[in-house]
């Protein structure tokens, strides 16, 4: 069945109400909003009294920060289980929106204190989630650690034909600080400086954030970079798939993430993978990718210009990914039907 949720307004629907909900999400409809208010109009006779004893599933963190979100789910004795996909906000609030911190320990709060189980994307995030239970008196609830998955159904995606006048590299994710763009772009302005460089190319494959502005400066700016940096703020499933096809590798300098499936979609695409040194990255690639401390521009640069070429680095990480196996979706929702029934 679906829940509803916009600020204060909560609404749980009948299998007829939810189906109606389903379709609607499931049509790609470009006038979503105006379809959904119809929709909750339509089926406002849906009713609560059939949820009592009823799992409620929480995959976004969805009015955790509300304080009326605990009680609502007492009172329609349901049985939350929440997936928790990090807790950055709480443990780097310098990377995030002012506030950001108060609302994420609030969510953390509702979510430790009602739940009856809790789906940990990591065992890297399950470890902080644990820290911050202790450091607040609050008893862990039962847990599964479920990786997110991927499509890996087999894949031969083409070479992208725009960027093949020199090597390039890839970096996807949105331009935010934590994901450190900062530090790449100085390493290739450090790369086009050097006497008698070859630059490769960089492409940037995300939507602009937040708390990202010397980032984006240098990209509205981009000076000696002009040639080489390239911004993809639009790009689908399949072209970023042929991107990574032809690139070198893909970069990953985050100082923090809660899992990281750029890495895994890299790895399944057999695409080197050099990564920042934090605990889920090794968690989930173990010593696949080369791992460079991320406040260590010098050797960012000194890794991109060694694996420009055919490097004994780069050959043994190619070597090492043909083994790689990349978690699915099927495997993570097996593990939750199975997390399910115990609770």
């Amino acid at each position: 069945m679906a829940a509803v949720q916009f600020r204060g307004f909560r609404r749980i629907f009948d299998r007829t109400g939810s189906k109606r909900i389903f379709d609607l999400l499931l049509s790609g409809s470009k006038h979503f909003r105006s379809n959904l208010v119809a929709t909750l109009a339509a089926t406002a006779g849906s009713a609560d009294r059939i949820i009592a004893g009823q799992i409620y599933l929480n995959v976004g963190h969805t009015g955790l920060n509300s304080p009326h979100m605990g009680p609502w789910l007492a009172r329609q004795r349901l049985r939350p289980v929440f997936l928790i996909h990090d807790l950055i906000p709480i443990t780097h609030p310098q990377y995030c929106r002012e506030g950001e911190d108060a609302r994420h320990k609030l969510r953390m709060e509702t979510a430790l204190r009602s739940a009856k189980g809790l789906i940990i994307n990591s065992a890297a995030t399950r470890r902080v989630l644990a820290d911050f239970a202790n450091d607040h008196r609050i008893t862990m609830p039962p847990s599964l650690i479920a990786w997110l998955g991927i499509d890996t159904r087999p894949t031969n995606p083409s070479v992208d034909a725009t960027f093949q006048d020199r090597p390039y590299f890839v970096m996807v994710g949105t331009i935010e600080a934590r994901k450190n763009h900062l530090a790449i772009l100085e390493a290739w302005r450090d790369i086009v400086a050097r006497p008698g460089s070859q630059a490769p190319d960089l492409i940037i494959i995300g939507q602009r954030g937040w708390e990202a502005a010397d980032a984006i400066a240098i990209l509205d700016d981009p000076g000696p970079l002009k040639s080489y940096v390239h911004e993809m703020a639009g790009c689908d499933d399949a072209q970023m798939s042929k991107l990574l096809a032809g690139a070198r590798a893909m970069l990953m300098p985050s100082f923090v993430e809660g899992f990281g499936l750029p890495v895994v979609e890299a790895l399944h695409q057999r695409v080197p993978v050099i990564a920042s040194d934090i605990p889920v990255f090794r968690e989930i690639a173990d010593v696949i990718p080369t791992y460079i401390d991320p406040h260590d521009r010098t050797a960012w640069a000194n890794a991109v210009i060694d694996y420009s070429g055919n490097s004994v680095e780069r050959r043994r990480q190619l070597a090492a990914a043909s083994a790689y196996e990349a978690p699915d979706w099927r495997n993570h929702f097996a593990l939750v039907d199975e997390f399910l029934e115990t609770l």
